[in-house]
């Protein structure tokens, strides 16, 4: 049997004494996308930040190919192939679109991702290099912030509220870039509040709710009702 790419077992993770996240568990396999949803607060941007090592206190098991990384520091994490496109983009407002790219790639692992792909993916951040990133608008931002967690050549892709503020049509013109993203055998954990969307994209999902695993599976061996009762909690 082919060990999962990511296992989590039974993560406990608190902020000082409020605990976000209770006994949770997961696996993802090499090459996958999921689909990890719930209301605001369930628990999902601290599963994320959990797993590439910005969440100290926290108990469990992380294993990413077969390695314990639940008290590694972050640096290490994205080394071994784990990189974050966070909540909110996260532009170094000094820097311009190719800094802000170019500060993702020093983690140095080889893979097919560099300036020059990352343009191919995403024409207008090569239009936009020397500009500063707070320049450019809410979706260039979010397609820099991807390119970023690219640079570092990722075997797992955090996507942490991909479609938040952004306009239908710009949304529409990230999520059709996924599959490409895929192609190339790059796992995905998408956190998304549009969740039609989101369970469209993925190959599973996970529903959390206040902090525990409410429902998962594949989207299409569950009823719409299933989810909302998973998400809502009624």
């Amino acid at each position: 049997m082919v060990e999962p790419l990511l296992r989590v077992e039974a993560l406990r993770a608190s902020y000082g004494d409020a605990r976000a996240l209770h006994g949770v568990s997961l696996e993802l396999r090499a090459g996958e996308t999921l689909a990890l949803i719930g209301a605001n607060g369930a628990g999902k941007s601290t599963l994320l930040k959990a797993i590439c090592g910005l969440v100290g206190q926290n108990e469990g098991r992380i294993l990413f190919k077969g390695e314990d990384i639940a008290r590694r520091p972050a640096s290490r994490i994205v080394r071994l192939g784990v990189a974050l496109a966070p909540e909110g983009r996260r532009m170094f407002p000094s820097l311009s679109v190719e800094e802000n790219l170019i500060l993702g790639g020093k983690a140095r692992r080889p893979g097919p991702w560099s300036l020059e792909s990352v343009y191919a993916l995403f024409p207008v951040l090569k239009e936009r290099r020397r500009q500063p990133a707070p320049a450019m608008s809410g979706g260039q931002q979010q397609m820099c912030a991807i390119g970023r967690a690219l640079m570092s050549n990722p075997e797992l892709l955090l996507l942490d509220e991909l479609s938040l503020g952004l306009a239908p049509t710009i949304i529409k013109d990230i999520y059709e870039l996924l599959p490409r993203i895929a192609a190339g055998g790059v796992a995905t954990i998408l956190v998304e509040q549009d969740v039609t969307r989101a369970l469209a994209t993925a190959e599973r999902f996970v529903c959390l709710q206040e902090g525990h695993v409410s429902l998962e599976g594949d989207p299409a061996e569950h009823s719409r009702d299933d989810i909302t009762r998973a998400y809502f909690g009624t």
